[in-house]
């Protein structure tokens, strides 16, 4: 929904504001209700940075906390001082699951295996309810970066990455099949850990959908890839999806399911644990990343569709766009976005019920 179009709907009755019918305001800290949220890098952020988020109603965040090493305590450490902002860990990353060791079979995988368990059960600790992830090998994710309405963004050009950006990352191509065997020997070992420790794994699709860039297959671009993964996570309610609504978007209909079957079919489902609310101005072969309202996929509806599942998990803005002025936690943007999708979900909230 255009932010103008959600104005008139709002006057549409033709009534003053006061004596519009409304229902009750679910607080975004209830249970029931999507919360809000925001990916930060755990290294960079600052006090001023988390100060600006409490003064715009945050109240949840994905903390990102890169292939270092993370102790107990260093998360312990973190989650008090969101505290002190009012603020609460959604979900933890930790990128040790994007060695290449693991993704790629080789020797040394379980050593790094056994630190995202660690990490793992560290988060049940302190009842950090999900972990995200992903497992592209060899992904490349931009080809340039654009303005667009005037504002700074990324840009994937399929043929021109095919012309000019893509090469061989390794010494050899690796299919499809060995990957999967590769993301099969990572959940059989990590998720019996996060069911024991009741941590959500939680995944995200390969940015953008296609099946093979520089000579690695990747298994998350389709709806069947996620339907095998569920299956070889036998049916675990630990085992979920990050759905990524500006990834499934750039997809189009090469994807199986559009974003709306995907919420009712996993969503409905409780298997979705977490939503990157992106939007692109179009599908492949060529999209450009927009702040939610300036796509073409109807963010409102997408809202309400989550609602309409009771999804109850968090909601944040993915890969913010840069507006004049902004740097670092890029507030201006972060802002203008937390703000439309606070509007879209009380209205949403209303319309579901």
């Amino acid at each position: 929904m255009r932010r103008r179009q959600f104005l008139c709907s709002t006057l549409a009755a033709g009534l003053p504001l006061r004596a519009q019918k409304q229902a009750p305001r679910v607080a975004e800290s209830d249970p029931r209700n999507a919360g809000l949220c925001h990916r930060l890098d755990a290294q960079s952020v600052t006090d001023d940075d988390l100060r600006f988020l409490q003064q715009i109603g945050l109240e949840w965040v994905r903390l990102e906390f890169g292939a270092g090493v993370v102790t107990a305590d260093t998360l312990s450490a973190a989650q008090e001082r969101f505290a002190r902002f009012g603020m609460r860990i959604y979900s933890g990353v930790h990128y040790a699951y994007r060695s290449r060791a693991i993704q790629l079979g080789e020797a040394g995988r379980d050593r790094d295996i056994e630190t995202y368990r660690t990490f793992l059960r560290d988060l049940g600790k302190l009842h950090i309810p999900v972990a995200s992830y992903d497992f592209h090998p060899a992904n490349t994710y931009t080809t340039s970066m654009v303005q667009h309405r005037g504002y700074t963004t990324r840009e994937f050009d399929l043929d021109d990455f095919r012309k000019r950006v893509e090469k061989r990352a390794f010494d050899r191509d690796y299919s499809a099949d060995e990957i999967w065997a590769n993301y099969t020997y990572f959940m059989k070992a990590v998720l019996p850990v996060a069911e024991e420790a009741g941590v959500k794994l939680a995944l995200h699709p390969d940015d953008p959908p296609v099946a093979q860039m520089n000579g690695v297959a990747k298994l998350f671009t389709h709806y069947d890839g996620y339907r095998r993964a569920e299956q070889i996570a036998g049916g675990s309610p630990n085992w979920g999806l990050t759905f990524c609504v500006g990834t499934w978007s750039e997809g189009g209909d090469r994807m199986g399911k559009n974003v709306f079957e995907m919420i009712r079919d996993f969503g409905g489902r409780d298997k979705i644990f977490e939503i990157h609310f992106r939007n692109v101005t179009g599908p492949l072969p060529r999209f450009v990343e927009t702040f939610p309202d300036d796509g073409y996929m109807d963010m409102y509806q997408v809202m309400k569709a989550l609602r309409e599942v009771a999804f109850s998990g968090a909601i944040e803005p993915d890969h913010v766009p840069r507006l004049a002025g902004d740097s670092g936690l890029l507030r201006a943007g972060t802002a203008y976005s937390i703000a439309y999708m606070r509007a879209l979900l009380r209205q949403a909230n209303q319309e579901a019920g």
